[in-house]
């Protein structure tokens, strides 16, 4: 039996999660009744044909090759890519792909049983994926493309050239405020997948300075650039809460940070950015900002030799908000990265703690909506980033040398990405009380069954 802290504003809910036993696993699984559904669930998103795992694993013949690597990989929760400590804080989201107890167990007992195929007449019928370079957005809202579609300048990477840092800036064309209620991002070809590593799209324009969305000036005097959005592998946008959105004025531009990688060939790339607008008129009751959290420049990261050190950042919350996500960033030494909320009254809870940190994936834990945690005004999330510089973390390019801050994969960073949603003093406390009601209204139904 373990103990999950739901958090709810100044009002914390301990929920007991009994630790279910292995009772869904058949006794004899095959791939086409029991490994298949699995695999569509968690796994075909990466490993399909063209896209972007090094194998399909669709159909028997392509899974069962590989099937001992596979069982290696799941059982010790290498894949799929889930990074979340399952033992403390919000443990619902709206996309989690990890595999539960029970479907690591079935796919442990093919493999040792030596992968049977089956009955081709179990097989799931297969998933229709969509389409990566088209707009998958868009028929959600009876559109065949989004409202405004802004480009990065083309960038050429060279067949072998070192990594390379993109920071184009491009305007809107954006002449009245409008409302975003949707954002999609990717880049401009299949051939600029493979140089791609991650996209940060910046949000350029003048706020009023007691605005939840300004932002530092620079040495002109001019405010910086705002996270507006980041696509990593494995990642195509984001859709807003009903009544929520992202603001955007008039003249703003966007400011591109596209890191690119070497694609073995000379491949030109443009990464392109679709928003999708709430129609003219129509403007949410709350505003949604991403905010970069936690060591944020050259000052935060200081990492000696031979060292596993603690970074930390604070970010005050000057209204009263929702948090909708949570994604760490760090490069080849990140070890682990937690959040935490200081509540007005000293209370902390732990939100999400990420306890071993892959530079290879670039997860955004989106919180279900029953579980995103509503935080009064003057709470301070705390962002806590673990380096480990020492022989021990595999990926470490050399423990022997100090690590600052900066771009360069052997660089370091010590931040997050937490999209929030802010709320008058009086809406908090309306949302605190329909989470109460429903929460104990699925207390009332458990206890029913």
């Amino acid at each position: 039996m373990r103990t999950t802290w739901k958090p709810l504003g100044v009002l914390v809910v301990a929920v007991a999660i009994a630790t279910p036993a292995l009772a869904d696993v058949p006794a004899k699984p095959t791939f086409t009744k029991d490994i298949a559904p699995i695999f569509q669930e968690k796994c075909e998103a990466c490993h399909r044909t063209d896209s972007i795992a090094p194998m399909s694993l669709t159909t028997y013949e392509e899974a069962r090759p590989w099937a001992r690597s596979i069982k290696a990989r799941v059982a010790d929760r290498q894949m799929p890519p889930w990074h979340i400590d399952k033992t403390v804080g919000i443990q619902e989201f709206k996309n989690d792909r990890s595999l539960s107890d029970d479907q690591i167990a079935t796919i442990a007992k093919w493999v040792d049983a030596g992968a049977p195929k089956g009955d081709v007449k179990d097989m799931p019928a297969p998933k229709a994926w969509p389409n990566e370079q088209v707009w998958n957005f868009a028929p959600l809202f009876g559109q065949t493309e989004p409202d405004l579609i802004v480009k990065s300048t083309p960038w050429t990477h060279k067949a072998g050239q070192n990594d390379a840092w993109w920071k184009p800036m491009t305007e809107t064309g954006l002449t009245e405020p409008r409302w975003v209620r949707a954002i999609e991002v990717r880049p401009g070809s299949i051939k600029g997948r493979k140089i791609t590593h991650h996209i940060v799209l910046r949000l350029q324009q003048e706020e009023a300075p007691d605005s939840i969305a300004a932002n530092p000036v620079d040495a002109t005097g001019a405010q910086q650039a705002g996270t507006f959005m980041e696509w990593a592998v494995g990642k195509q946008g984001e859709i807003m809460r009903p009544n929520s959105g992202k603001l955007m004025l008039a003249g703003s531009k966007i400011v591109w940070d596209i890191h690119y990688s070497n694609g073995g060939e000379d491949i030109t790339d443009t990464a392109e950015l679709g928003i999708y607008f709430y129609p003219k008129g129509q403007e949410p009751k709350f505003r949604q900002v991403l905010h970069l959290m936690g060591a944020t420049n050259a000052g935060g990261v200081d990492i000696p030799p031979n060292t596993v050190k603690a970074t930390q950042g604070f970010f005050v919350l000057r209204q009263a908000a929702r948090v909708e996500s949570f994604q760490p960033h760090m490069h080849l030494r990140g070890k682990a990265m937690s959040m935490e909320a200081v509540l007005p009254g000293g209370q902390i809870q732990i939100l999400s703690h990420v306890a071993d940190f892959n530079f290879n994936w670039h997860n955004s834990y989106l919180y279900a909506d029953d579980a995103a945690p509503l935080l009064p005004k003057g709470t301070i999330l705390k962002i806590t980033a673990w380096h480990d510089n020492t022989a021990a973390k595999k990926s470490n390019p050399d423990p022997n040398v100090w690590v600052g801050y900066g771009d360069r994969t052997v660089d370091e960073m010590a931040h997050a990405w937490v999209n929030v949603t802010y709320m008058s003093d009086e809406d908090y406390v309306v949302e605190v009380e329909a989470r109460k009601m429903k929460l104990n209204l699925n207390t009332q139904q458990q206890q029913q069954q």
